[in-house]
């Protein structure tokens, strides 16, 4: 059964140019130019394989890694950018290492298309398990729904449990399903942390290298169902018209397919299901 009528809902996607921070990649620039896209090229990419809304944070915000990054001139940036390109919406970066970010989410989150956060332990250098506390008590008091990287030395899945049981008012979406870099290479890091989480408040979507492992994302659905999954691509790193086919060919059920690749983002982030494909206009 096809499923390319759906209107899918990308969450977890970048736009800017992805800067060379390793070794390898400043001997190999070409790379990172095929993982860089402007705005306008991450919605026709999406449009091109029937993905109508993509939740994007900038790259310029996230990289190079370090503490170096200006997070602050990336939500800006971010900000003026995504309501004139008609398919995005906005993930505002907070990063507890430089506490403005957080003024900046009270602020960007009250517009339509800023309709969650974003935080990353790995790029910003912090221990999820040293700032579990007063991040959760933020994105408590803001109500908004975070996506976050997971399954690396920092972003461990398992860590964010504890503080996802204390806080069971806080949605999280842990990226990357399959990712286990920090965890001897399991990929069921994601999967035995939404199992452990008691209150039902943590989600994972598919925007990993390993998603396209046979058997991944069907063994994901019987393990903790189709509701816990939410499509994400990570575009422009990896090729969203690919990562849908992905879940376009999964031998899991029409209903599972389509709950990921859109119904599930709605109730997340709390959308408007008939969501018009147009640039916001900031007056209202």
């Amino acid at each position: 059964m096809s499923n390319t009528d759906i209107n899918a809902i990308d969450v977890h996607g970048h736009y800017g140019v992805y800067p060379p921070s390793t070794a390898i990649e400043r001997s190999n620039k070409l790379v990172c130019q095929f993982m860089s896209a402007s705005a306008k090229d991450v919605t026709a990419r999406a449009k091109a394989c029937g993905v109508g809304w993509t939740v994007v944070s900038p790259l310029s915000g996230l990289m190079p890694r370090g503490t170096d990054t200006d997070v602050v001139a990336g939500n800006n940036e971010a900000f003026r950018v995504i309501p004139s390109v008609a398919g995005l919406l906005q993930y505002v970066i907070v990063n507890p290492l430089q506490p403005k970010t957080y003024d900046q989410a009270r602020s960007m989150l009250k517009t339509k298309w800023c309709v969650g956060i974003k935080i990353h332990p790995e790029e910003h250098c912090y221990r999820i398990s040293d700032h579990g506390d007063a991040l959760f008590k933020f994105f408590e008091e803001v109500d908004a729904p975070v996506m976050t990287h997971s399954g690396c030395p920092n972003s461990l899945p398992a860590d964010f449990v504890p503080f996802a049981n204390r806080y069971p008012a806080v949605r999280m979406l842990l990226a990357h399903l399959g990712n286990g870099a920090g965890g001897n290479g399991r990929p069921d890091l994601q999967v035995r942390a939404i199992q452990a989480a008691k209150h039902g408040n943590l989600w994972v979507d598919t925007s990993s290298s390993r998603s396209i492992l046979p058997g991944l994302v069907e063994w994901a659905v019987k393990e903790i169902g189709a509701e816990r999954l939410l499509f994400g691509s990570d575009t422009p790193l990896y090729h969203v018209a690919m990562q849908r086919t992905r879940i376009e060919a999964a031998e899991i059920p029409a209903k599972a397919k389509r709950l990921i690749l859109r119904e599930n983002a709605l109730k997340f982030f709390r959308l408007d299901s008939h969501l018009a494909r147009r640039p916001f206009s900031r007056n209202g």
